[in-house]
């Protein structure tokens, strides 16, 4: 198993950007897959970015593709996602998650999750 903490969310203004961090302990981080997904109240939960874990393959939701990077860093056990072009729907919570892929299928069960950190995006 391993833990999960985000950080980084905060207030950004339409059109700024934010880099959120995800930094792990407790597990071997370079074994896994590393997502971040989002949830606004209401709202179901959603996928936003993922890195496997040579960070040679990425995947991104059509609505960030284009504005957001996602990259990490083994040596640090963390995972970053920069959003550029923050509008006001991308205010949700924003929270990482750690899995591994099915070679067979190419899907990836999540096991462990954070918190997760607040962003706001006012127009």
């Amino acid at each position: 198993q391993v833990q999960l903490v985000e950080s980084g969310g905060g207030l950004a203004q339409t059109g700024g950007s934010l880099r959120l961090s995800c930094a792990a302990s407790g597990g071997t981080f370079g074994r896994y897959v590393i997502a971040w997904f989002r949830q606004a109240p209401g709202q179901d939960r959603e996928f936003v970015a993922s890195i496997n874990q040579r960070a040679d393959f990425t995947n991104y939701a059509e609505f960030v593709r284009g504005r957001s990077t996602i990259s990490r860093d083994n040596t640090k056990n963390t995972v970053y996602l920069q959003i550029n072009s923050l509008e006001p729907e991308d205010t949700a919570v924003y929270a990482c998650a750690a899995g591994y892929t099915d070679v067979a299928t190419v899907t990836t069960l999540y096991h462990d999750w954070g918190q997760g950190t607040q962003v706001t995006v006012s127009s």
